[in-house]
């Protein structure tokens, strides 16, 4: 008899094994699309335990494939769960459990990288950037492939306050290949120390939480797997546009190897550039003979600050594009070329 006052915990109803559902469905990964399977129903729990209380939460799953981290969802006690799936051999699978928790479970037969998720969850769940996380959460065994475009396009939805965080700071939970969560760790001066370190870490407190072994999965990976926890900070580290944090940081990084100021040159148009970017590293306060991964948050910051000061006083700074200036002098120098050779006669 149950317990007066006591809500019962939810639980799945005696439902075929993610290996019986791969052979039932006759389900392969593919290799274009990076896809692996998760089969361990202990790794999927401890997963989603990382995520931390899902107890009537609203999650959205990216990529559930075959279902593993879904049904260690639903056992969470989630109140509702969005999956979002782009490959449609997955989704009379998700169907299944779908029938197996009644009301719990939307599929969306889509992808998300172009999914609009500020309409994903309802309106009452909403909370100030100021107060804590929402009682929402998203996620994912990503795909290889999809994981550094989809975290960068959140990113800038974290420093917009738009997309799946209209909501206020929602937190995710994400899988990575472990080279690319060490980057989206790495501390000032280690050899991962990158574009991706500093995006991220400036606008989230990123932990990486613990690491899967390749043959864990179906089919193997070549590489283990790391489980990254992302929540957005109240007040991001750079307060600067999302558009210009990222020219200036891909600019650092363009050469990694040579001295920053190498890097920060590309942020100017050829006439100019050595004394712009003097007075840029002059003003921002940073070592011109430190390597990118040696600079420290702080530094970025003042180079973010400094730049947007001259983007101010010359607009045309901030719309220069170092790679579009290097094409247009080889179209002239192609062009140059081809109308310096002399023309053949008849008889040559």
């Amino acid at each position: 008899m149950a317990v007066p006052g006591k809500v019962a915990a939810f639980r799945l109803p005696p439902l075929p094994t993610v290996g019986e559902i791969i052979k039932l469905f006759r389900l392969k990964a593919q290799k274009q699309l990076s896809q692996n399977f998760l089969l361990d129903l202990r790794l999927t729990d401890k997963i989603v335990r990382q995520a931390g209380e899902l107890k009537n939460a609203h999650v959205c799953e990216v990529g559930p494939g075959p279902g593993g981290i879904t049904r260690s969802i639903l056992s969470a006690g989630v109140e509702q769960l969005l999956l979002i799936e782009k490959d449609a051999r997955f989704i009379p699978g998700l169907e299944m459990l779908s029938e197996a928790a009644p009301g719990k479970v939307r599929i969306v037969h889509g992808d998300i990288l172009t999914y609009k998720m500020d309409k994903a969850f309802p309106e009452h769940l909403k909370k100030n950037w100021e107060d804590e996380p929402p009682d929402i959460h998203i996620i994912g065994n990503l795909p290889f492939s999809v994981s550094t475009p989809l975290i960068i396009k959140w990113l800038e939805n974290v420093s917009k306050k738009d997309g799946p965080f209209i909501y206020g700071r929602t937190q995710m939970t994400l899988t990575f290949q472990k080279e690319v969560a060490e980057r989206l760790t790495a501390n000032p001066g280690g050899k991962q120390r990158s574009r991706l370190s500093i995006m991220s870490q400036h606008l989230c407190t990123v932990e990486n939480c613990f690491i899967i072994p390749g043959q864990s999965f179906v089919p193997k990976p070549e590489v283990d797997v790391a489980v990254v926890h992302f929540t957005p900070l109240v007040q991001p580290k750079i307060q600067q546009p999302f558009e210009l944090v990222e020219k200036v940081v891909r600019s650092v990084f363009q050469f990694r190897r040579k001295y920053c100021f190498r890097g920060i040159e590309t942020l100017f148009p050829e006439s100019g550039r050595l004394k712009r970017t003097e007075q840029l590293m002059m003003m921002a306060n940073v070592d011109p003979t430190l390597r990118p991964f040696q600079l420290s948050m702080s530094q970025f910051r003042n180079l973010c600050n400094t730049y947007r000061k001259m983007c101010d006083e010359d607009p045309s700074l901030f719309v220069y594009n170092y790679r579009e200036e290097l094409k247009q002098k080889k179209r002239m120098r192609n062009l140059l070329k081809s109308t310096s050779q002399p023309k053949q006669t008849e008889e040559e």
